[in-house]
């Protein structure tokens, strides 16, 4: 249905979210674990591990490729709020943008299996939808160094609620 919209139109339409004055609904609060699911290429589970401001997040991703591959992949996630101007007092909005290295292992299923090794990166948004929800958009460049030498991209919309 919606097979004509480009993911980065819908990038840019999140990322406008970020001009609007929001009031903050939830907080992202230090020590919260947020487990949910991503759609996209790849697709599979989410966990997010926050820490104190001025620390990057945890994440780990374990997704199946529509290419016949089963992977766990952990990155660190640095982030920074989206605000309606750079004005010190300026409340925080519930709207994030994020980006940070990683790195994945795996099985391919292509007749035997294959382990693979990578390395990747991501960068996306993110956004507190209620005072337990959040929606995130990303992009992921992946880099296979055992198996083949070959460059991939991903990325998905997913949802996490946090405990």
């Amino acid at each position: 249905m919606f097979s004509h919209v480009r993911p980065a139109v819908v990038l840019l339409l999140l990322v406008g979210l970020g001009a609007v004055p929001l009031t903050a609904q939830a907080q992202r609060a230090p020590g919260a674990v947020g487990l949910g699911v991503q759609a996209g290429e790849p697709s599979g589970v989410s966990l997010k591990f926050y820490t104190p401001e001025g620390q990057p997040a945890y994440d780990v991703l374990a997704a199946w490729s529509f290419d016949n591959f089963v992977f766990l992949n952990g990155r660190v996630l640095f982030a920074q709020p989206l605000r309606v101007d750079e004005v010190e007092d300026t409340v925080e909005q519930p709207v994030q943008w994020f980006i940070g290295p990683g790195a994945y292992v795996g099985v391919y299923d292509d007749g035997g299996s294959e382990a693979g090794l990578g390395v990747s990166g991501t960068v996306g948004i993110d956004i507190l939808l209620a005072e337990h929800f959040e929606l995130y958009l990303q992009v992921t460049p992946r880099f296979e160094l055992v198996r083949e030498t070959e460059p991939d991209i991903g990325g998905g919309l997913g949802l996490r609620y946090y405990l």
